[in-house]
Order: C-alpha cells, then sequence, then structure tokens
C-alpha cells in the first residue's frame, strides 16, 4: 500500500515537472492566453552611407534627417516615419522598427529632405501616389543670382525585403544610402606671377539635373545654370621665380552628375568677354578615374565622389593653358579629350 502511494506521487510530480518543461520551451512571446500581446514581426531597418570613396559608413556624421515612405508589393503607400534627431542619427546603433504583417514591401529612403534648410522637394506627396510617380525636384529659389546656393546634402535609399509567415521577431535589414549632391572648387592660377581677380571672371556649371524619379535616375527637365555660392582670390605661395602665386576661385552646389547627361563648367572673362574655359564636365572628371580607379565604372566613380576640386592653370593673357589640370590633388596630363 506504501510503495503504491509513493509511486503514484513520482508520477504525478514527473508530469508537473514535464509540463512545467514544456511551457518555458515555448518562445516567451506564445501565450496559452489570448489576451496577452503577440510576438513582434516586421522590419528592424539600418541605414548606412557608405557608397563614397572612403568606403566607409557616413551615415551617422553627414545625414541630418530622415524620411522613410513603406509601400506594399503593388507600389501603394502605407506609412510614413520621419526621424530628425541628431543625437538618434548619429548613434550607429540607432535602428527603425517596423510592425508588419506577412508580405513584400519597398523601402523609399531620403536623407535631408525634411530638414529645416532642405534643397529638395516632392512635386507631389508620396502618400498620395503610386510609389513609381515619386518624384523629387530641386526647389527654384537654389537657382539664384547673381549668387548661387549651397545645397543641403540629399541622400537616396530603396530596399525591397519581406517579412515571412510565422516570425518571431524582427528581420534585420539594411538601406544602402548614395548622395545625390555635389560641390565643385574651380581654381584659376596665374603662371607668371601677375595679380588674377576673381571679379574678372563669371563661372558656372550648366546641366539639366533638376528633377529625379523614384529610382533615383534623372529625368528630363530644363536646362539650368549653377552659379558660385562661394568666391574669392588666395596666394598659395611662391613660383619657381620667386614670384607670389595668385589664384582665383569659386565653388558651386549641384544635383547628381549622370553620364548621359552632357553638364558643362564654363568660366568666362568679364574683361574683354572670351570664354577661358568651357568643357564637358563629366569627361574631365572622369580623367581623375582613369588613373586611380580604372577598375570603377564612370557612374559608380561619380556618384561615390561628391566633392570635387579642378585646378586651371592660365597664361599672361589669362588664358587656359590646356595640357594640365589638377583634380583633387591629382595631376592629369591632357592628351585628347572631347569638347
Amino acid at each position: 500500500m506504501t510503495t503504491y502511494k509513493t509511486t503514484a506521487m513520482w508520477r504525478l510530480l514527473t508530469a508537473v515537472v514535464i509540463a512545467a518543461a514544456s511551457l518555458l520551451a515555448l518562445p516567451s512571446c506564445e501565450s496559452l492566453y489570448e489576451d496577452l500581446d503577440p510576438c513582434p514581426q516586421g522590419l528592424r531597418v539600418r541605414f548606412v552611407y557608405d557608397y563614397n570613396m572612403e568606403f566607409a559608413n557616413a551615415f551617422p556624421s553627414q545625414v541630418d534627417c530622415l524620411t522613410v515612405f513603406l509601400y506594399d508589393e503593388e507600389g501603394r503607400w502605407l506609412a510614413t516615419r520621419t526621424d530628425a534627431i541628431p543625437k538618434q542619427l548619429a548613434d550607429e546603433n540607432w535602428r527603425m522598427d517596423f510592425d508588419l504583417e506577412p508580405g513584400r514591401y519597398t523601402l523609399l529612403v531620403y536623407g535631408g529632405m525634411q530638414c529645416k534648410d532642405s534643397s529638395f522637394s516632392f512635386t507631389s506627396d508620396p502618400a498620395e501616389i503610386p510609389l513609381r510617380d515619386v518624384r523629387v525636384r530641386l526647389d527654384s529659389d537654389c537657382l539664384t543670382s547673381p549668387v548661387g546656393t549651397q545645397l543641403h546634402p540629399l541622400f537616396y535609399g530603396r530596399l525591397d525585403a519581406e517579412v515571412k509567415e510565422g516570425g518571431t521577431d524582427y528581420n534585420d535589414v539594411t538601406v544602402k544610402m548614395m548622395k545625390d549632391t555635389n560641390n565643385l572648387r574651380v581654381l584659376l592660377q596665374q603662371t607668371t606671377g601677375e595679380k588674377i581677380n576673381e571679379a574678372d571672371f563669371d563661372f558656372c556649371v550648366v546641366d539639366n539635373n533638376t528633377l529625379m524619379g523614384w529610382d533615383n535616375d534623372v529625368l528630363p527637365s530644363p536646362t539650368v545654370n549653377y552659379l558660385p555660392w562661394a568666391r574669392g582670390d588666395a596666394s598659395p605661395g611662391q613660383l619657381p621665380d620667386y614670384s607670389e602665386a595668385s589664384v582665383a576661385w569659386a565653388e558651386m552646389s549641384f544635383p547628381r552628375l549622370v553620364t548621359g547627361l552632357q553638364p558643362r563648367l564654363i568660366v568666362t572673362n568679364r574683361l574683354n568677354g572670351e570664354t577661358t574655359i568651357d568643357i564637358p564636365l563629366n569627361n574631365y572628371l572622369l580623367l581623375l578615374k582613369s588613373e586611380a580607379y580604372s577598375k570603377m565604372g564612370s557612374q559608380e566613380f561619380l556618384d561615390r565622389e561628391s566633392r570635387w576640386n579642378m585646378l586651371f592653370f592660365l597664361d599672361g593673357n589669362m588664358r587656359w593653358i590646356k595640357t594640365t589640370i589638377v583634380i583633387n590633388d591629382w595631376i592629369v596630363r591632357i592628351n585628347d579629350i572631347e569638347s
């Protein structure tokens, strides 16, 4: 009789232990009770900007506001998320979470659009149009004269992602960003020691790249002139004959450069009306790629680089000596280049 009771008690205790262990083995978000919260499910998004010449993530230091549009598989808008907290965006460990049902989604991301001093706007509210109809345009008040505008940096990213059935946590994904704005600093150096004055020259970049589509392609738009937002004179040191070198410089800012267009850099001498420089800008910038980054595609090179410096040497008549140009500190010897 005693033996029977002891065996039964052990059997009951064993059953209780097994049941408890089974409950503990369940995922923490699963429950026997319907009134408790379900498992979190969706996307946990990281944003990276390493599509630059340093191949290093500069998102925390360069992106100061962020806008994310969420679309379903059919390209219909679902939600918009914005973040303009500098401390948060500068945190390498920061992520943006989306609670989502199973399905396929597209994230369309812009950095710099919602900042107070943004230089770009949407042609229509992305929440009211399909994904493929989204357009971004340079603000008309950035095309000022006689002084140009330093454009606020614009960044673009897009990612297709999936939330699978039966998930019990967020799916970690990364949106790769690229920069859609450029700054060009043009320097004119007199080789004879004669003083050069920036006020004697007009500088501009001519292009038709003010409109970009949902896929970041540059779309047809009117041709515009990008004028200097800063300019001045400088003396970088002495020439070989010990005379003082003289430099005039100007800085211009403009949107994305693409190989399918023909932007030109034009410098005109105000004193005599002569054209000092008139060159196909892309072709000359790509001269640098041919020497240092020959294995990189032309469009990738133009997209990765965003800060350009070009140094031209002038003769005693203030005409360009068309044999050498310095681009981003690289000396390029010019033989033949399409004009």
